[in-house]
C-alpha cells in the first residue's frame, strides 16, 4: 500500500508519512511514566494526541501493560450515575485486555468481571478495590491511558472518577494501583469550569492537583519536517529541495501537526496538474507552499470551525485577538488570565518572550480574515465602501496578470482620503491597519496571500507581506511619529528588504500632522528604492 499525508484521525507510520516521534516517546517514558507520575496532554484540536497516544501504547508495551482507553466509546448516557459508569468502563477495561497480547487474560481481569454479575448497585469505590487487585496480580506495572478525556469533564460522576485516582495515587506505597495515568484532551481538566451543583463546588480542581507538568513540546521542528519528507521523497523522487520546503513549511504553521500535513496532504494529492505546477517537481516549491496556504486558509475544516466557534463562545479572547491584530496591542502572557489562559490551551496563542502571539502565521492570517469578514458585513457603511472601491477598480492594479503594488498605494491614498479624511486621530490610530487590509484582500483574493510579519508588528509598526503569482512585495504600516522616527522606519524598511532580497519595497504612514503632505513620492536610500505613501 502506497503511503500518504493523513489528517483524519490518528497517524500510522506503515500507512502515513509522518514524524518520527522516538525523542518524543522516550521523554515521555523516562521523563514520566518510569517516574510513576500522572499526567494530562492537553494541547488543540488535531495536534496530535491520539497518535502520540497510540505510538507510546505500542513504546511502553515491552516494560508495561497498557491499557490504551477513549472516553468517546463512553457514551453520555453512561455517565448518568455512578452504577452506569462503572459497569461501562469495566466493560471497555475487559474488552481491550481480550484483544491484548497478554498471558492469563481472563484470570487477570476476573475481578471486574465479577463485578459485573454482582446484584443491585455497585460503587465507585468497588470499581477501585477491584482495578487494585488487577495491579497486584498483573505480570508487569500498568499504564492506564483516557484519550478525549475531556467529553465526559463536566459530569460530577467523572469528577469522583478522578478523585479516586488521586485517592490511590496518594495511598499507592499501601495499596496497589496503577504505575502511571495519561488523560488526553483538548480542555485543562485543572481548569474547568465544571457544571455542578453549588454544593459540589468545592471538590473543583482538587480531584487532580496531583498531575505533573506535561512539558514534551508536540510540534514538529523543521527538522523533523524533513526528515518526513525525505521518506516522502525517497518514494517519489520529485527532486524538491527538501530543507528549504521543510523551513517554508515551519514558517507558516510553526510545527502544528495538521496545518503542516494540510500543506502536504494537498500539494501531493490536489496541487499537480494545475498551471504552474504540472509535476511534483513543480508543486513541491515554495510557490506551491503558497497555493496550498491559500486554499487552506478558505477550507472549512473542522479545526477552523472549531476557532470560529470558540471566539463566538468566549467574546473576551476574540477581543484579545482583535486588538492585538489591529491596534497592535501587546499582552503579557498569564495563564492567571481567562482569555489567555483559553487561547493558549485551545492551541492558538503561544508565549514568545513573555507575550501573547498567535500560535502560528496560518492561524493569524485566517483570525484576520475573519475580523475583516465581519467588518465587511456588519461594519460600518464607510468601512465596507473602502472593500467595494478596491473591487471596483481591480482592473487597475492587474496588468498582463502581475500584481502593480504602486498604483495599489496611489489608490489607496486617494480612496482613504476621500472617505475618511475628516475622521479623529484615535479612530484613524485603532483602525488605519483594518482598512488597507480591507483594501488589499479582494484585490489579490483568489490569487495572491498575505500575511504579517509577526517579529516586527508593534503598537507603531506592522510589516505586511503580499505573495502574488510568485512576486513578493515587502509593506510597512506605522504610525507618524515624526521625522526622525519615519527615517528610522526608512532605515528598518532596507534592513528588511535585505533579509528578503528584495530591491523595492513600500510604507505607508498614517500621519495625524495637520500639515501633512498626503500623496505617494520614491525615495532612494543606498541601493533600495522606497514607495512611501502618507494618508
Amino acid at each position: 500500500m502506497t503511503r500518504y499525508f493523513n489528517t483524519e484521525g490518528a497517524c500510522r507510520p506503515e500507512e502515513h508519512y509522518m514524524v518520527k516521534l522516538d525523542d518524543r516517546l522516550n521523554q515521555i517514558k523516562t521523563m514520566l511514566v518510569d517516574r510513576k507520575k500522572y499526567f494530562v496532554i492537553n494541547k488543540g484540536r488535531q495536534y496530535g494526541k491520539t497518535t502520540t497516544l497510540k505510538a507510546l501504547a505500542k513504546y511502553l508495551k515491552k516494560d508495561y501493560i497498557v491499557f490504551s482507553l477513549d472516553f468517546q466509546k463512553i457514551g453520555t448516557e453512561d455517565f448518568t450515575d455512578t452504577h452506569t459508569f462503572v459497569r461501562s468502563f469495566a466493560e471497555i477495561m475487559i474488552d481491550k485486555a481480550m484483544i491484548m497480547e497478554l498471558d492469563n487474560r481472563e484470570e487477570l481481569m476476573t475481578p471486574l468481571s465479577e463485578l459485573l454479575e454482582l446484584p443491585g448497585g455497585t460503587s465507585m469505590k468497588e470499581l477501585f478495590v477491584r482495578l487494585s487487585r488487577i495491579c497486584v496480580k498483573a505480570p508487569k506495572p500498568i499504564v492506564l491511558m483516557i484519550d478525549e478525556v475531556d467529553s465526559a469533564s463536566n459530569n460530577q460522576v467523572f469528577i469522583d472518577f478522578l478523585a479516586q485516582l488521586r485517592a490511590y495515587y496518594l495511598d499507592r506505597e499501601e495499596t496497589p494501583t496503577f504505575h502511571s495515568v495519561i488523560l488526553a484532551g483538548v480542555y485543562n481538566i485543572k481548569n474547568l469550569k465544571l457544571k455542578l451543583r453549588p454544593e459540589s463546588e468545592h471538590q473543583y480542581n482538587s480531584p487532580w492537583n496531583i498531575a505533573a507538568d506535561f512539558k514534551v513540546d508536540m510540534s514538529f521542528s523543521a527538522n523533523q519536517i524533513a526528515g518526513m519528507l525525505e521518506e516522502y521523497e525517497s518514494d517519489d523522487h520529485t527532486g524538491m529541495e527538501i530543507r528549504e520546503v521543510a523551513e517554508e513549511i515551519y514558517q507558516y504553521t510553526s510545527g502544528y501537526p495538521v496545518l503542516v500535513s494540510s500543506i502536504c496532504k494537498y500539494i501531493d494529492e490536489e496541487l499537480v496538474g494545475e498551471e504552474g505546477f504540472e509535476d511534483l517537481s513543480k508543486a513541491w516549491t515554495k510557490a506551491g507552499i503558497e497555493e496550498a496556504v491559500k486554499n487552506i486558509l478558505i477550507d472549512q475544516t473542522p479545526l477552523f470551525e472549531s476557532m470560529i466557534r470558540h471566539l463566538d463562545d468566549y467574546p473576551e479572547m476574540k477581543q484579545m485577538f482583535h486588538s492585538m491584530l489591529f491596534q497592535g496591542n501587546e499582552f503579557t502572557y498569564n495563564l492567571d488570565v481567562k482569555e489567555i489562559s483559553l487561547a493558549s490551551m485551545f492551541g492558538y496563542a503561544v508565549n514568545q518572550s513573555g507575550k501573547v502571539r498567535v500560535a502560528n502565521r496560518i492561524f493569524e492570517t485566517r483570525l484576520y480574515n475573519y475580523f475583516l469578514s465581519e467588518t465587511e458585513l456588519s461594519g460600518t457603511d464607510a468601512s465596507k465602501e473602502i472593500g467595494n472601491m478596491a473591487k471596483r477598480d481591480r482592473s487597475y492594479f492587474i496588468h498582463d496578470g502581475m500584481l502593480d503594488m504602486d498604483t495599489v498605494m496611489r489608490r489607496f491614498v486617494e480612496t482613504f482620503t476621500d472617505i475618511y479624511g475628516e475622521e479623529n486621530t484615535k479612530f484613524i490610530e485603532e483602525y488605519g491597519r483594518k482598512f488597507f487590509l480591507l483594501y488589499l484582500r479582494p484585490i489579490i483574493n483568489g490569487t495572491g496571500n498575505y500575511y504579517i510579519e509577526a517579529q516586527t508588528r508593534d503598537e507603531r509598526r506592522t510589516d505586511i507581506i503580499v505573495d502574488y503569482l510568485g512576486e513578493q512585495f515587502i509593506i510597512e504600516l506605522k504610525i507618524w511619529r515624526g521625522n526622525e522616527y519615519n527615517e528610522r522606519g526608512e532605515r528598518q524598511l532596507t534592513d528588511y528588504l535585505d533579509y528578503y532580497h528584495k530591491d523595492k519595497g513600500y510604507l505607508l504612514s498614517f500621519n495625524f500632522n495637520q500639515k501633512k503632505e498626503v500623496g505617494v513620492k520614491e525615495i532612494r536610500i543606498g541601493d533600495k528604492t522606497i514607495v512611501e505613501a502618507v494618508v
